[in-house]
């Protein structure tokens, strides 16, 4: 009874590790194949990402950001270690990971309405569910109006946000976006990371989110990774911890301030790496 009990124990405390743990990735290492040799993407990477959490990395151009996206979204192999997400290994594609890339890849021909359905249809929902659940998301993103129009009568604020509105359909539990923001001018871009935390917010998705701008990994993140140049590694990883919810507002406070001038100093220092 005895040894009973002390299994059922031991068998809680792991479901919660793995409750609390959303990603592990452990000894991570990806070497590219090349005509004039190999070139290493990432090395020894080793993370791991609570259930719910924000987190958003900088580093140099080159240091595997997108290259560990991938992998995480099962798009492509690692050459050695492994990602696990609820403690399952990620072996490719799965519709609990969602990723939103810089271009938005709507189809021009579906209507806004149809783009957000259309991860819906493979997941085999009939017509009502469909529609209803594409409705749902949309009016998230404030786009209800917009069902009915086609990607060419949108702004590229509005495209990003039906391709964060797609990727959200599906109900993934790790939401992968690799600079979705990117493209978009500076007014756009502040919007569109106000309506992401609030989403965020409703939503309670793990994120792992990509930039080169460390003013946009402060004002959304709970932490922040630092990546090396390459090899990429994990240079260090910085608290944010500025209470939620945040706005544009939030860049005036003293706290942002000092966060965002400690990461861009040793971010800086990587940028320098790159140029020897």
């Amino acid at each position: 009874m005895a040894g009973t009990s002390a299994k059922l124990e031991a068998n809680n405390i792991n479901n919660q590790a793995t409750e609390a743990n959303k990603i592990e990735i452990s000894g991570l290492s990806k070497i590219y194949k090349g005509r004039n040799g190999d070139t290493i993407a990432l090395q020894n990477t080793d993370l791991t990402i609570k259930n719910n959490e924000f987190v958003c990395v900088v580093g140099p151009s080159g240091c595997g950001k997108t290259t560990l996206l991938n992998i995480i979204g099962g798009l492509e192999a690692a050459t050695s270690g492994s990602v696990r997400v609820d403690g399952k290994e990620v072996n490719g594609p799965g519709r609990e990971r969602g990723v939103v890339f810089q271009q938005y890849a709507l189809f021009p021909w579906k209507t806004v309405l149809k783009n957000v359905e259309f991860g819906l249809k493979l997941r085999g929902l009939n017509q009502k569910e469909r529609k209803e659940k594409a409705e749902s998301y949309l009016e998230l993103v404030g786009l209800k109006d917009f069902a009915h129009a086609y990607p060419k009568e949108l702004s590229g604020g509005m495209k990003q946000r039906v391709a964060i509105a797609r990727a959200y359909a599906v109900e993934p539990e790790v939401l992968l976006m690799d600079e979705p923001f990117g493209a978009l001018d500076a007014q756009t871009r502040a919007q569109l990371q106000e309506e992401l935390l609030k989403t965020w917010q409703k939503q309670k998705k793990t994120c792992f989110f990509i930039t080169h701008d460390v003013e946009e990994a402060v004002i959304l993140a709970q932490r922040v990774i630092i990546m090396s140049a390459r090899p990429g590694r994990i240079k260090e990883i910085i608290d944010v911890d500025i209470p939620y919810p945040r706005d544009q507002s939030t860049k005036l406070d003293e706290r942002y301030i000092s966060i965002k001038n400690e990461i861009w100093s040793k971010v800086y220092r990587e940028y320098l790496e790159v140029s020897k």
